[in-house]
């Protein structure tokens, strides 16, 4: 088997990393390795990979770098498996998925482990694969300061939530699903393929990858904003559930009389309407076979 790893570009003196790849390509394994430099570059050596038959495609990074690679497998029709190198700060999506995050353990497992057919989230012409988030949940993401998130790991998203509570200001946003609707203002939106975004809080935490639908949670901005966002990163969804609206549905939209921002596994995409459609058993995704996020 051949297999690339697109590796994002902080992680080229991961030594431990290093130590894995020379293990397993003792053993035989093919293993090239290509790191990123700037923007879209994840996105493009996974399209090249596709063009080289690769037959494994491993993204070597933090939820950014896994929607950029998919992104580049998408778009170039990849039929071979994806596999995940938990390299990012909080990561999200590999924590819920039950995926290893000691390197050596983790590298053999994305180049042995089956692949298991897993939906694929689309808005506009961009995938994602874990969550999508809209709300409060987008200004942390992106105002985080990468010094933080490298000294405090998840924990630094808390910091940050806690230190812009008295600024946030609520969108307005029509949710629009199959045969039903929402408007209101809006303090967090979450349309979830996976099931948890923001440094560990489970916004879906009943959403799995291979059921054809999303989990849609919308939490309502109730006055004042500042209290019900201390609530919220403190106790987390929970917190609202006398309060939230929940859906289980194939699409879903969403409109604002301003430009909203969504964070897409924390990559932004600003519009004033979204509109988010899964793509059932769209790609092949190396996961344990207990994973809680396989539904079947």
């Amino acid at each position: 088997m051949t297999a690339r790893i697109v590796l994002h570009g902080k992680q080229a003196e991961n030594e431990a990393l290093r130590q894995a790849v020379d293990a397993v390509r003792d053993e035989g394994f093919e293993v090239d390795v290509r790191v990123t430099w700037e923007a879209v570059d994840a996105l493009r050596l996974a399209e090249e990979a596709v063009r080289l038959g690769f037959e494994r495609v491993i993204a070597g990074g933090g939820d950014g770098t896994v929607n950029e690679v998919l992104a580049g497998l998408m778009s170039a029709g990849f039929d071979g498996t994806l596999g995940l190198l938990p390299l990012g700060t909080a990561n999200d999506f590999a924590r819920s998925a039950g995926i290893a995050l000691e390197m050596a353990p983790a590298l053999r497992f994305a180049l042995t482990s089956a692949g298991h057919a897993v939906d694929v989230g689309k808005v506009g012409a961009r995938y994602f694969l874990n969550v999508a988030t809209g709300g409060f949940g987008v200004d942390i993401t992106t105002q985080t300061d990468p010094r933080l998130k490298r000294a405090l790991g998840g924990a630094a998203y808390f910091l940050t939530g806690v230190a812009k509570f008295r600024s946030v200001e609520p969108s307005w946003a029509k949710v629009t699903v199959p045969d039903d609707s929402w408007e209101g203002e809006l303090l967090v939106l979450g349309i979830g393929n996976g099931r948890q975004a923001g440094g560990g809080h489970e916004l879906c935490p009943e959403a799995v990858l291979d059921d054809g639908l999303f989990d849609v949670v919308v939490l309502p901005n109730g006055p004042p904003a500042h209290e019900a966002l201390g609530r919220l990163m403190s106790r987390g969804p929970d917190a609202f559930e006398d309060k939230a609206h929940r859906w289980r549905v194939p699409w879903v939209e969403v409109a604002s009389t301003e430009v909203l921002t969504v964070n897409l596994d924390g990559e932004p995409e600003a519009a004033s309407k979204h509109r988010f459609e899964l793509l059932p058993g769209a790609l092949s995704l190396a996961l344990p076979d207990d994973s809680p996020l396989l539904g079947s």
